[in-house]
């Protein structure tokens, strides 16, 4: 292949790569949108696939002015590509027909792609003659440049770009390689200057929204929340924004609600102490998640507490809640304790390698959405929570609301059950959530009937029988247990988020 054309190369490698970033982008806002994360990515994988066999059939129709027609498509993968990410924040604010929104980026960025490949290999034949030669190499740039995308994307430019800056960046390197194009080739582009001044101004408008991205995400980030935005930060594993109105901060992680600072306490308090006064021996304690440092206060009420193990993935999450005034005011500075050692590490590893054992396990982890999410309620990991607790240890679970989700809440309790263990489930209404559950297990034998020697400012050792009490349409025990190989509980959790939302 003649040097001329080793550009138009390159430029397969960048519009591969950035529609690669831009299916991908598509993929995690709609999961972060609407949960379920397996049928975004499927969805859109799928789609893509499709359409870029609809962009290569259409191809065919395009039999004049190839170099401008593969102008086009630059240009027109940078505008829709670039702008891909707001319009789907703005879809799910504004109008009720998302996934049309997200189905037609999908299939025009798929369709774009499909047709660069059939119509540069057009031109290079027309000069070249050479069929092998020119496939091969254009395919091998295709795919490499796809390598590059699909690496880049979670590695580099989501955790320090975020969504918005991430999609314009990519527009704009797809309309700077249509620039490239026409400096390179400008005699065989009729128009020209309208290409160029078009380009200009398209790259323009893409680097302004690479400026302004986080006071756009500002801006659209408080169309979602009722409250006021005050924090908003794109960490390498999950999106966190915190909200104020009033005294009432509340703090989400990929849109989901994590506390109000309103009626934290009800659900840190069932989360703690019901555990905690199941046990004769309370000196080692391991907390799996719970980086806000809620769960850490609790158990600091008991002075007997020696040691405390907190393992959370994010270190980005410890150092917020560790410094902002907030949420120190109501952690009252738990992170802080030279009684707590923090491993930023996932759980599920940490109990592959857990050498030690603990009078009680915390797990305050997110609710089952996802599949990373999913292993660390399935069997398995209970199976090795228990090889960490003390033969009288006490391990308890946040396992969702049963009445929002009974499914899934009943499912987490067949599983840990499935493990050898006596389960106990108990739940309490807390306002910012609804019904919320919780199970808990040993394998020993567990009272219902706990008496409380720290303070408290909901639980009661009067009321504390009624949370192990359960309506009959908060029961549903046909479940399946839920194995890594067979991933149940996502299903049922994503059903009932469906109804729930």
């Amino acid at each position: 292949m003649s040097k001329k054309y080793r550009l138009l190369m390159l430029t397969t490698l960048i519009i591969s790569g950035c529609s690669m970033c831009y299916e991908l982008i598509i993929s995690a806002v709609s999961s972060y949108l609407l949960g379920n994360s397996t049928l975004q990515y499927s969805v859109t994988i799928g789609l893509y696939m499709a359409a870029l066999g609809f962009g290569s059939y259409i191809s065919k129709y395009f039999t004049k002015n190839l170099f401008n027609v593969f102008v086009t498509i630059e240009l027109g993968i940078g505008v829709i590509g670039g702008i891909s990410s707001l319009v789907l924040f703005l879809a799910n604010i504004y109008i009720s027909g998302y996934a049309v929104v997200m189905y037609l980026e999908i299939i025009i960025i798929g369709a774009f792609a499909g047709a660069e490949i059939p119509v540069m290999t057009r031109i290079i034949e027309q000069d070249e003659n050479n069929l092998k030669v020119t496939l091969s190499s254009i395919f091998s740039f295709d795919y490499i440049g796809g390598l590059v995308g699909a690496v880049a994307f979670p590695l580099i430019l989501l955790p320090k770009l975020g969504y918005f800056a991430t999609s314009f960046l990519c527009g704009f390197m797809n309309i700077v390689a249509a620039l490239l194009i026409m400096w390179k080739f400008g005699k065989r582009i009729e128009r020209i200057r309208v290409y160029r001044m078009l380009a200009i101004i398209l790259s323009g408008i893409m680097l302004l929204g690479m400026i302004l991205a986080d006071t756009i995400s500002n801006s659209v980030e408080s169309g979602l929340y009722m409250d006021r935005v005050i924090l908003i930060e794109q960490t390498p594993y999950q999106k966190i924004v915190m909200t104020k109105h009033r005294d009432d901060v509340r703090l989400f992680i990929d849109g989901n609600c994590q506390f109000s600072t309103a009626d934290e306490y009800r659900y840190h308090e069932a989360l703690v102490h019901i555990p905690m006064n199941e046990v004769d021996t309370r000196q080692n304690i391991l907390i799996l998640g719970g980086g806000d440092g809620l769960a850490v206060r609790e158990v600091l009420k008991y002075p007997e507490v020696k040691k405390i193990d907190l393992v959370d993935l994010d270190a980005e999450m410890i150092r917020i809640c560790s410094t902002d005034k907030n949420i120190t005011d109501i952690n009252e500075n738990s992170l802080l304790s030279d009684k707590l050692n923090i491993l930023n590490m996932d759980a599920y590893e940490y109990l592959e390698n857990c050498s030690e054992r603990y009078d009680v396990i915390i797990v305050d982890l997110p609710d089952p959405n996802t599949e990373v999410l999913n292993k660390l309620y399935s069997n398995i990991f209970y199976r090795m929570c228990g090889g960490c607790l003390t033969d009288s240890g006490v391990l308890v679970v946040q396992s969702t609301s049963p009445y929002y989700a009974t499914k899934a809440f009943w499912c987490i309790n067949k599983t840990i059950e499935s493990e050898g263990f006596n389960v106990k489930a108990y739940h309490i209404e807390v306002p910012a959530f609804g019904d919320w559950g919780f199970n808990m297990a040993s394998k020993k034998e567990l009272s219902e009937e706990i008496t409380f020697d720290v303070e408290t400012r909901y639980l009661t050792s009067d009321n504390v029988a009624s949370l192990f009490t359960f309506g009959k349409d908060e029961v549903n025990l046909d479940v399946d247990i839920n194995q890594l190989t067979r991933p149940v509980l996502m299903d049922y959790y994503n059903k009932a988020e469906e109804v729930w939302d």
